[in-house]
């Protein structure tokens, strides 16, 4: 995730950073600046009530110094160069103006002074350098004016501590710098990143909104389309068992029929039949709401299903002026499928080609046996439905425009079933469509 921090908002959090850290220094200072009186006490026992009162001063001097600018708005370097230098002053006097065996006691708390604050200051190392210059230069100075004894003792009882802690103490506001720059940033860094984080996480609440709204919509769809199945299916099965009860009556008067009337009794009755038992699959709930469709597998020989699948359509082709050749095996060929779905994957197939073949036309049906498969062909040399439809009609269950303004609509729906059905029964389902025409194929394993 990438985060882009301008600078004036990088300036900004530093400012705030800053202020803080001085904060943090200056109350320290005015609360705890009067404890230094202690050793006073112990060793300025003639003057130690002057160095609490001077001491206080500082304090009051540095608050009123701190809240004035503060409320000025003014850089916090400058706080903190007035701070160091009141109390640089106040111990500069102070080495200065003890005995010499107590020097030391005062250099090691005027070392103190000077590492607490560059321990909590928060600013370039350039700025404790030059404080460091005004502390040498402020001893100078005060040694000049009060000292009664030589430089050697001055600089031999703690004078060389200090000197030593100064220069060392000068190192630690470096580092502290660049510590506290990096925290700043990374700190920017998390922010902007939280807020990002959240503006997705609202931005998936309102899309995970949205797709709830979405699945009732298709719930509600779906419940529709169940209970139309349902009105549907039983109202089919109502007209079925009508034209099955008007097919029984037509056999009892069986004596009274031609051959060819006996024979299409019987096509109505086996198709009134296959359509009872698709309607029973489809009214099956549980086996609609489930992922595979449960078939009804026997062994049946699988070219009396084309077989017969071909007579029957021998009339429609007929009608269209369409010649069926039959080239189908004679032989039988056992295969252990669901012979209702198979035989109208068969049904689908050839009356669809029928259907979309032009007049004049002659369509070869086709069975054979394939390294042990079950293979039927139907072969189309017209004209070329087309790769592109034929793919949409098998694949997407889409109506399909006829681009060349036959009277016919191609839904193709038929043709996605017969898809479906092989696929789902093991079998293989191929097509092609080019300037030789059409060509359809489906494979089954056979049974030994």
């Amino acid at each position: 995730m990438l985060v882009q921090i301008d600078k004036e908002e990088f300036a900004k959090e530093v400012n705030k950073k800053a202020w803080y850290q001085t904060n943090t220094i200056i109350w320290t200072i005015i609360l705890l600046f009067w404890l230094f009186s202690i050793p006073d006490y112990i060793y300025l026992k003639n003057s130690w009530m002057q160095v609490l009162i001077g001491r206080i001063i500082v304090s009051l001097l540095l608050y009123i110094f701190y809240n004035f600018l503060h409320s000025k708005n003014y850089n916090h370097r400058i706080v903190l160069h007035a701070a160091f230098f009141l109390l640089s002053a106040t111990s500069a006097l102070l080495c200065t103006l003890v005995n010499p065996a107590d020097l030391t006691i005062y250099f090691l708390l005027y070392s103190v002074v000077v590492l607490f604050f560059n321990m909590q200051v928060f600013w370039e190392p350039i700025n404790s350098i030059i404080q460091a210059l005004i502390s040498l230069l402020l001893l100078t100075l005060f040694f000049n004016l009060f000292a009664d004894y030589t430089i050697d003792i001055f600089i031999s009882n703690g004078g060389q501590y200090f000197f030593i802690i100064l220069c060392i103490s000068c190192f630690i506001p470096h580092a502290r710098h660049k510590v506290i720059m990096r925290e700043v940033h990374s700190q920017i860094v998390i922010e902007k990143s939280n807020e990002t984080l959240k503006a997705q996480n609202r931005d998936i609440s309102e899309k995970n909104h949205i797709i709830d709204i979405q699945y009732d919509r298709l719930r509600k769809l779906d419940e529709q389309k169940n209970s139309f199945i349902n009105i549907a299916g039983h109202d089919l099965k109502n007209l079925v068992g009508s034209i099955i009860m008007s097919n029984n009556m037509l056999k009892e008067e069986e004596e009274n029929l031609t051959a060819d009337q006996k024979e299409f009794v019987g096509y109505i009755g086996e198709s009134a039949d296959k359509i009872q038992y698709m309607l029973s699959k489809l009214m099956d709930v549980r086996e609609i709401e489930s992922p595979e469709i449960q078939f009804n597998m026997e062994v049946f020989d699988v070219n009396s299903e084309v077989q017969h699948v071909f007579r029957g359509l021998l009339e429609t082709a007929h009608m269209k002026n369409i010649t069926l050749v039959d080239n189908i095996l004679k032989l039988p060929l056992n295969v252990k499928l669901d012979r209702v779905f198979t035989g109208q994957i068969f049904q689908n197939l050839l009356s669809n080609i029928i259907k979309f073949s032009q007049t004049n036309n002659s369509i070869n049906v086709v069975t054979s046996l394939q390294r042990q498969r079950f293979v039927f062909e139907i072969i189309d040399g017209g004209i070329a439905i087309g790769e592109d439809e034929l793919d949409m009609m098998f694949n997407k269950l889409k109506d399909l425009n006829d681009a060349s303004a036959h009277v016919e609509s191609r839904l193709g729906l038929g043709l996605s079933i017969a898809k479906l059905m092989t696929l789902e029964m093991g079998g293989e389902l191929s097509y092609r469509s080019d300037e030789t025409g059409n060509y359809f194929r489906v494979e089954f394993n056979v049974i030994n």
